[in-house]
């Protein structure tokens, strides 16, 4: 098999998790790109569809379907339904993040009330572990029901799983919501711990963990304030916050057999961010 041919995923399928906007657009668009039939999963119903429908008018096999990743069953309905559309699954993208609030410190150097652990809103908690880490697990698990399952009509076994981590995961972010932090490592351990349990059966799962992205978390922020956006950049060492465009080359390499011995592991995309303070 040559190098190139290693990144070949046409005839596989994909099942892509928060892919109505953002990151997860950006994984299920590399999908589809590179040849895999695509279900874009998202709470946003009319914006699944939407992108979908795009990317259909653009000629790739992709549809939509509705889910909330911290619904067991409606993660269990999407998972059989793409089974059955398309004979099984080969990839899966537990992308999953929902903004957390205000960390403890805000980006004026101060400390902000709202972000305190003393103060901090429990019901928001709740819902950011609900969402950032149940989720990822509820969509693992059924990926891998689904992955281990005897008489696929696709004829494969095995397949790849890549969840979506953070930067925050691995060094404190204090501007940062609270469970944000824990929520992220806890899926960075969780793909270490699935790493080892699923080698026997040929399904692989890894992480991305990028540093700040142009996005719509947190009300799409960076997209709206070119004040923010330039204090960003002017921190990254690679000079800017990244497109998510910039991530498909990386998902489509965990997604294929480019990376048929990686498992278990992490990959930080952040533009230096991690190295240490920059300016």
């Amino acid at each position: 098999m040559g190098t190139l041919d290693r990144f070949d995923i046409k005839g596989r399928s994909a099942l892509v998790t928060g892919a109505a906007s953002g990151i997860g657009l950006a994984y299920a668009a590399a999908m589809a790109e590179a040849g895999a039939a695509v279900t874009l999963a998202d709470i946003d119903a009319e914006g699944a569809e939407r992108e979908a429908a795009r990317l259909r008018s653009e000629g790739y096999e992709v549809r939509a379907d509705t889910i909330d990743v911290a619904d067991w069953d409606q993660v269990v309905a999407a998972f059989d339904a793409h089974a059955k559309a398309y004979g099984g699954l080969d990839i899966c993208f537990a992308n999953v993040g929902i903004d957390t609030g205000a960390g403890f410190w805000n980006p004026a150097g101060h400390r902000n009330p709202d972000g305190q652990v003393d103060t901090y809103d429990h019901k928001r908690w709740e819902r950011s572990i609900q969402v950032n880490l149940n989720g990822v697990f509820h969509t693992v698990s059924n990926a891998v029901r689904i992955m281990k399952q005897d008489g696929r009509s696709n004829g494969r076994t095995g397949g790849s799983i890549i969840a979506t981590a953070s930067n925050a995961g691995l060094v404190t972010e204090p501007i940062v919501g609270l469970p944000y932090m824990p929520a992220k490592a806890g899926v960075l351990h969780m793909v270490r711990a699935l790493g080892l349990e699923l080698a026997e059966f040929g399904i692989r799962i890894n992480a991305i963990a990028p540093g700040p992205f142009v996005t719509n978390i947190g009300g799409g922020w960076l997209k709206k304030d070119p004040v923010a956006r330039a204090a960003w950049d002017a921190i990254v060492p690679l000079g800017q916050v990244a497109e998510t465009e910039q991530l498909k080359p990386l998902a489509l390499m965990l997604a294929s057999d480019a990376s048929d011995y990686m498992t278990g592991s992490h990959v930080v995309i952040d533009g230096g961010m991690m190295l240490g303070k920059y300016k």
